[in-house]
């Protein structure tokens, strides 16, 4: 998966894995989800909207099934929870 730090207040990274369609989202407060079956049209709008909060209020959020990632850097045992 390709992990791009953002410029966003309520995004730190965005992760796309364009084989399984898996959109990654690591937000400000740390909280890391997987979204499903996302188009790589999606992640791409995401990438180049001048706000990443509103694109992603707009185009993603309740739009996805989604799963919390849990984050291997504080010591999870597995992808998710």
């Amino acid at each position: 998966m390709n992990v791009t730090a953002v410029e966003s207040s309520t995004l730190w990274s965005v992760g796309y894995d364009q084989t399984l369609e898996i959109l990654q989202l690591e937000f400000r407060n740390r909280a890391i989800y997987r979204y499903y079956d996302v188009p790589l049209a999606v992640h791409e709008g995401l990438i180049a909207a001048v706000s990443k909060g509103r694109y992603f209020n707009g185009a993603i959020r309740g739009q996805y099934r989604y799963l919390p990632a849990v984050d291997k850097r504080s010591g999870g045992a597995g992808e998710e929870a």
